[in-house]
């Protein structure tokens, strides 16, 4: 696995080039992603939007599903708001929960800065045929 290569790979991510999401620590099956919370990110009660922290959540499980070289596609998500904040940074870190085949498994929480519990997230993916050239 080329860490560097995963990265470069997911600067191509238009959308989370635009939210500010970026991956901070990469290993198989794993990825920490970050992201500042920006008066972009609010919603009308102040606090960062729902969907800020999905795409946080879904970039983390993108990556870490494709560190194993096969291209990998989310086919089911949900996610669980615990805390909602107005600033800082957030991060989600996800885990696979086994090593997957067809169907890969993750587990995400994001937490704020100081580390308390902000969302928690699962996902599952489909592993394509495909392989990806890193």
């Amino acid at each position: 696995m080329n860490t560097e290569k995963i990265k470069n790979y997911f600067l191509n991510d238009k959308y989370a080039e635009l939210t500010g999401i970026k991956s901070v620590d990469i290993k198989e099956g794993y990825c920490k992603a970050e992201m500042e919370v920006l008066p972009k990110h609010l919603n009308s009660a102040g606090v960062i939007q729902g969907g800020a922290l999905f795409t946080l959540a879904d970039f983390a499980v993108a990556v870490a599903a494709n560190t194993r070289g096969q291209l990998s596609l989310s086919i089911q998500a949900n996610i669980s708001f615990i805390k909602g904040i107005s600033k800082g940074k957030v991060y989600a870190i996800a885990t696979e929960v086994s090593e997957p085949k067809r169907i890969g498994n993750y587990e995400v929480m994001i937490t704020d800065q100081d580390g308390n519990s902000i969302a928690s997230f699962h996902s599952l993916v489909y592993r394509k045929k495909d392989k990806l050239s890193f």
